[in-house]
Formats: structure tokens, C-alpha cells, sequence
């Protein structure tokens, strides 16, 4: 589990998901953009005009401090949607789906 130190404009939620503060951000989604296209802060601010810099900044600086928690979390994060994807490659669970869909 992620442990909370205090980093500015991030806070940990009661269920340990950290997040930038006054946004619907989360700091994984900011460590993705840095870790799967190499995007710097300003890249990062291109792309998510409603985050400042700082707050940038904020997310990648506690990325940093907790990295291998944050890490295990993806990790784990990859492996369950590769789980989930096996599963609806699933045939007959999409059918399965497909029909309860069909009756709502």
C-alpha cells in the first residue's frame, strides 16, 4: 500500500489512490504520460491544460518518493487488465454479455 507523506498538490484518499488536488487527476495518470512517451512537465501541461505545473511537478516529485509502491501499483494495474482482457476475448462470455445486455 501507498503510505502518505505530504507532497504539495497531492493527496492520498481513504482508499489509497493518490491524486492531484482540486482535480479528477490521478498521480498514475501523470507518471504514464512521463513513463510510456517520455513526455517532460510541459509536454505533460500540453496535454492536460487544467493541471498547472506545479501540479505537475507535484505528482511526478511524489512518483519519485514512493516510486516503488507507485510501480507495484501499475504493475498490478497491467496485470489485471490483462486479465480482463483474456476474458473478453472470451467468446462465450461475450455472448453472456451481450444477452444480458439484451435484457436490460
Amino acid at each position: 500500500m501507498i503510505r502518505a507523506t505530504p507532497t504539495a498538490h497531492i493527496h492520498l484518499d481513504d482508499r489509497g489512490v493518490v491524486w492531484i488536488d482540486d482535480t479528477n487527476v490521478k498521480v498514475v495518470e501523470v507518471v504514464l504520460d512521463k513513463l510510456a512517451h517520455g513526455s517532460s512537465p510541459e509536454e505533460i501541461h500540453f496535454q492536460h491544460p487544467n493541471l498547472s505545473l506545479a501540479q505537475i511537478h507535484g505528482a511526478l516529485t511524489y512518483y519519485y518518493e514512493h516510486q516503488d509502491e507507485v510501480d507495484e501499483q501499475l504493475r498490478r494495474g497491467l496485470e489485471e487488465s490483462d486479465k480482463l482482457a483474456v476474458r473478453l476475448s472470451d467468446a462465450e462470455f461475450r455472448r453472456k454479455l451481450l444477452d444480458l445486455k439484451r435484457t436490460l
